[in-house]
């Protein structure tokens, strides 16, 4: 499965940077504030569930997760969900599955080993249902989408262990329509948004104020649904991202712990040498000797 993560969001990185290359550069999207950031970050198990209903209500109908299973939903580092709630959704899915005896296919309720089903049977069905727009996978999205922070900015990002580009873009790019300037040509089918490389994006504004009810009393705004929604899809693209970030504290913790180690087992073991220099003349001469 970690395999074609990486495969996919290869592919997705090599098909969504061209328009960069092809219209110009578009506005620098606002940093953004996320709990997983850093390296001691940890996603959180509210916005995760918060961000799953927003994809369920908005964004599966055109985007799918393939890439995910419903038992992922009630793993350790996800969104929280317990195996029967998992299963439960899963419940409320059809999946096809077969053949069957006489040879069928034929539709079941989803089970957690399932991954989510696509929204559409195959690609031309996909562009057929939306102006000839094939909608990308939503799996490895925030990871396969970032933006170039220019100047030096990249060297304070080694510091400061800032890889949030993705996020910080997909959230500006989900609030970021607006009325096209007089000077800029919009093509057909196509929305004006000021952070989507080349401005035309085939999307129409996925997101209004109060859209998608929350029951936990966070803001019913666009601008909470696009941050819900990224942060899920920042799990979706990296599931064990609390586990790496813990193995890599562990990991450094340990470096520490063997350089102290080996400092001082060579101040013990040169101690002698320097208390008594002759020694290691003598032993020398003795050498040379033999």
């Amino acid at each position: 499965m970690t395999m074609q993560r990486s495969l996919l969001a290869l592919a997705l990185i090599a098909g969504l940077s061209t328009p960069v290359l092809a219209a110009g550069p578009a506005e620098m999207p606002p940093k953004q504030s996320w709990s997983f950031a850093g390296p001691f970050g940890k996603f959180d198990r509210g916005q995760l569930q918060r961000g799953f209903k927003v994809y369920r209500e908005v964004c599966q109908a055109c985007h799918s997760l393939s890439l995910v299973s419903f038992r992922n939903l009630a793993e350790a580092g996800g969104p929280g969900f317990t195996p029967r709630q998992a299963a439960a959704i899963a419940a409320e899915y059809q999946v096809q599955d077969g053949p069957n005896d006489a040879g069928e296919m034929f539709d079941r309720p989803g089970r957690v080993a399932d991954r989510f089903p696509k929204p559409f049977p195959n690609d031309n069905a996909a562009r057929a249902a939306n102006g000839g727009a094939l909608p990308p996978d939503l799996s490895v999205m925030a990871k396969a989408r970032t933006y170039e922070r220019g100047g030096l900015w990249f060297m304070l990002d080694i510091f400061t262990q800032y890889v949030e580009q993705g996020p910080d873009y997909l959230t500006a790019m989900l609030t970021g329509y607006a009325e096209a300037p007089k000077d800029f040509t919009l093509p057909a089918g196509t929305h004006y948004n000021k952070y989507f490389p080349g401005h035309a994006i085939g999307m129409p504004n996925p997101l209004s104020d109060g859209q998608v009810t929350y029951d936990d009393g966070a803001p019913q705004t666009a601008q909470q649904y696009a941050k819900d929604v990224t942060a899920f899809m920042m799990w979706t693209a990296e599931p064990h991202l609390e586990a790496r970030k813990r193995l890599g504290l562990q990991v450094i913790i340990f470096l520490l712990v063997l350089a102290g180690l080996m400092y001082f087992t060579k101040k013990k073991v040169w101690a002698a040498v320097k208390a008594h220099p002759e020694t290691v003349d003598e032993t020398r001469a003795q050498a040379k000797h033999h």
